[in-house]
């Protein structure tokens, strides 16, 4: 990044919206100033400038959700920030993962015909732990948490099941029925365990990285 052409205003902050380098999730939108936006490259997690408290500010320095930074982008006209970040708990003062959780406008034509964003996954995560945590009367997420990890494995194998059989009879809208049905039971099972999705990601990932892959054994 070519910290000359940065463009701050007549403050000498410039706005840096915050996402979640894993969901696409944004975060936040805070200010930085020069000497901000250095230490948050020197410490490799976020700081802002606070122009309430008007002083430089640590994300996560007394609460611990500390915003660790993947990557930097500024636009093309180099007067805005986009900072994607692995966070270590939630962007909000009020414990929301977003401070962006008030909705004023959704089309829903046009949500429900769109494709469907993997973002989607993180909801369905979220909505499952509600149903765990307030285990509304008639649900089926509230019957299987009901009947416990027992019942929920066997529906997991039951799924995984049924999944093998719509591929070896080459079906592809039961593959994809089953392989739905087999994930929310998987999700259901993670929070059965307390083991967020996020878990797997970082496993997924760690092994993406890896460079040569385990030569197999003959």
């Amino acid at each position: 990044m070519n910290f000359d052409t940065i463009k701050y205003d007549e403050k000498g902050l410039i706005p840096a919206i915050i996402q979640d380098a894993g969901t696409g999730e944004v975060l936040t939108l805070a200010y930085m100033n020069k000497e901000s936006l250095n230490l948050s490259i020197a410490k490799g997690e976020t700081v802002f400038f606070s122009r309430s408290r008007n002083k430089l500010w640590h994300k996560g320095e007394t609460s611990g959700n500390t915003q660790k930074i993947v990557e930097m982008k500024y636009d093309c006209d180099q007067d805005a920030l986009v900072v994607k970040v692995v966070p270590s708990g939630p962007a909000c003062h009020t414990g929301a993962t977003s401070c962006f959780g008030t909705t004023i406008y959704k089309d829903e034509e046009v949500q429900q015909t769109g494709p469907t964003n993997v973002n989607f996954l993180k909801e369905l995560e979220e909505l499952i732990a509600e149903r765990k945590a307030e285990m509304p009367e008639g649900s089926y997420t509230t019957y299987l948490f009901e009947k416990g990890v027992d019942k929920i494995l066997k529906k997991v194998g039951e799924e995984s099941a049924e999944v093998i059989i719509a591929a070896k009879n080459r079906d592809a809208e039961e593959l994809s029925m089953e392989s739905a049905d087999l994930l929310y039971h998987l999700f259901v099972l993670l929070q059965e365990q307390e083991l967020p999705f996020q878990a797997v990601l970082d496993v997924l990932k760690a092994r993406h990285s890896v460079k040569d892959e385990p030569k197999l054994k003959a």
